[in-house]
């Protein structure tokens, strides 16, 4: 069924007498056009009426053309950055962790809390991608793509702590149960253990899941290279390089998918392969940060001995990268020419309803830790909440010295999200960004509570210790938001964005009543897509119309 309501604009767009794109006008009061509360229909998911043609445009544009002045300025600093956190991990290993603020007492500090701040970023994107098709919800196709580069960016950066944690970063491999000379092998009773196979899978399934949602787009982007090498054969050659732009492109496009060609028997392959790993992610989803959480809950240790931590961080890990899509995505909204019409604010106001959502859930679980450690009578568990965390150290002589971090978490992730109960802070983009920013900063701080102050003051006061970091400790954690920032820049610059095939699959001209729809008389032939429910082919992945027709802004 068509997702516009039957209004004037469908019955002339049925008509064949759709406007043009440039003279469209959202009606007053709903914002870009997808706010409408109209229960008669649902909101458009596609602006401005685009065609089939315009979105394989727009989305193979951003590959294709250069993305505008900021591009290579904001790569060079992030690139930067990232070359910083690799000299800083280089100087670790040379030098050994006593560079990092460790002490006898607090030995696990910012490494971990970076590692379980990376693996909770790295969890919207399968979220968004898996759950979400299994669900058929439509609105994910906006977001799914960069939901999952994202998770395998933030599992890059995770895998870097626990690696060089281990101090010998070279006999990290005895953590595979390879058989060796020595008879050593890893502690299968270890959560830590578990960690190595719970990431690792969700790693490799995560970019199995990736790569394979974008093999017909990246097929796309193969043939309008051919196509640009046939009409232009005298193409002008890189610098410094034998080779011709679109001749590279091809090349390397057409190597990643694998050999495409849009055939029905190519379609079919693919979507029962894209479910089949929907299916298997979901429950990874779950696992991976449950597994996470055991390097805690198996412990003794007051502050982290809690059966509350499974459900708490994988609802911690859905917050805090749901927070993260839209860090990325707003600015991407301004950045590039026509986003705005693929990405809505209907669906900033989908995600920004997510984040109020999982936002109670953890200020429930936070909740839930105060109670249940009163309530156990354990004055050992009840002292780290009062007095390591929440209490401020000016209240009390006895107080929390890290009770400022405490109460950061409890105002970036509790407070700041309320704002979305206010329906027009939850549809305003510079709100939901700034709320996003603090979510994403909370999380963070979240972590940091959990480790650090459950370890500073543990069972013998004559152990507390407090935790400083160190330059490189907060160096390394920085270098580490390079390599991600620069690993997505390459990411929007080079692969494809948005699914094209399964972005036209909720198109009006998806739907088998809309013929003649501004003049392209697609009728029957549904554009395809995994979670689309559509059935047939759709329209050719190669367009001859000149590429520069429908990217009217430059950009900046």
């Amino acid at each position: 069924m068509s997702h516009l309501p039957p209004d004037q604009r469908t019955a002339d767009r049925l008509a064949g007498r759709a406007p043009e794109a440039s003279t469209y006008a959202p009606e007053p009061g709903t914002g870009d056009g997808s706010l409408t509360d109209d229960p008669a229909g649902r909101a458009p998911l596609v602006l401005n009426n685009r065609s089939v043609h315009e979105i394989t445009e727009i989305v193979c544009g951003y590959a294709e053309k250069s993305p505008g002045r900021w591009w290579l300025p904001l790569f060079g600093m992030t690139a930067s950055i990232a070359g910083i956190g690799q000299l800083m991990i280089l100087y670790l290993i040379i030098t050994g962790v006593g560079v990092w603020g460790l002490t006898n007492q607090v030995d696990w500090a910012w490494d971990i809390t970076n590692f379980v701040f990376w693996i909770g970023i790295g969890h919207a994107g399968t979220l968004i991608s898996a759950i979400l098709c299994l669900f058929k919800q439509q609105w994910r196709t906006a977001v799914n793509r960069a939901a999952e580069a994202m998770t395998i960016f933030a599992v890059i950066c995770a895998g870097i702590f626990p690696g060089i944690h281990v101090g010998r970063a070279w006999m990290a491999w005895f953590l595979a149960p390879l058989p060796n000379s020595n008879w050593i092998w890893p502690n299968f009773r270890s959560p830590l253990l578990w960690d190595v196979f719970a990431v690792s899978t969700y790693a490799t399934v995560s970019v199995l899941f990736w790569f394979m949602g974008m093999i017909p787009d990246l097929a796309t982007l193969r043939d309008r290279a051919d196509l640009r090498l046939l009409q232009n054969p005298h193409q002008a050659r890189l610098p410094f390089t034998p080779f011709k732009p679109d001749a590279l492109r091809s090349f390397i496009y057409g190597f990643l998918s694998l050999g495409w060609r849009n055939s029905s028997r190519h379609w079919m392959r693919y979507e029962k392969a894209y479910i089949l790993l929907a299916g298997l992610s979901t429950p990874l989803v779950l696992s991976v940060h449950s597994i996470v959480s055991f390097d805690f809950a198996t412990s003794i240790l007051p502050g982290w001995h809690t059966t509350i931590f499974p459900p708490y961080f994988v609802a911690g890990a859905v917050f805090g990268g749901f927070a993260m899509v839209l860090l990325l995505l707003i600015p991407c909204r301004e950045l590039f020419p026509n986003m705005k019409d693929l990405l809505t604010l209907r669906h900033l106001e989908n995600m920004s309803k997510i984040l109020l959502v999982t936002g109670m859930l953890v200020g429930f679980a936070y909740s839930m830790e105060f109670f249940i450690a009163w309530y156990s009578g354990n004055d050992f568990e009840y002292s780290v909440f009062a007095f390591n965390r929440a209490l401020p150290i000016w209240l009390h002589e006895d107080g929390a010295p890290y009770w400022w971090a405490y109460w950061t978490m409890i105002s970036c992730n509790v407070l700041s999200p309320q704002l979305f109960w206010v329906k027009a802070l939850r549809r305003n983009p510079v709100v939901i960004w700034i709320v996003a920013l603090a979510v994403t900063i909370g999380m963070w701080f979240e972590r940091f509570v959990i480790i650090v102050t459950s370890l500073h003051r543990a069972f013998l006061p004559g152990e507390w210790h407090m935790f400083y970091p160190t330059w490189v400790d907060i160096l390394t954690f920085v270098g580490s938001c390079g390599i991600f920032m620069t690993l997505f820049l390459l990411f929007l610059r080079f692969l494809p964005i948005f699914p094209i095939a399964e972005i036209k699959a909720i198109l009006p001209e998806a739907d088998p009543h809309g013929h003649g729809d501004q003049g392209h008389g697609h009728g029957h032939n549904q554009a395809q897509g995994p979670g689309s429910g559509g059935v047939g082919h759709g329209e050719s992945v190669v367009d001859s119309s000149d590429t520069d027709s429908s990217n009217e802004e430059e950009g900046r």
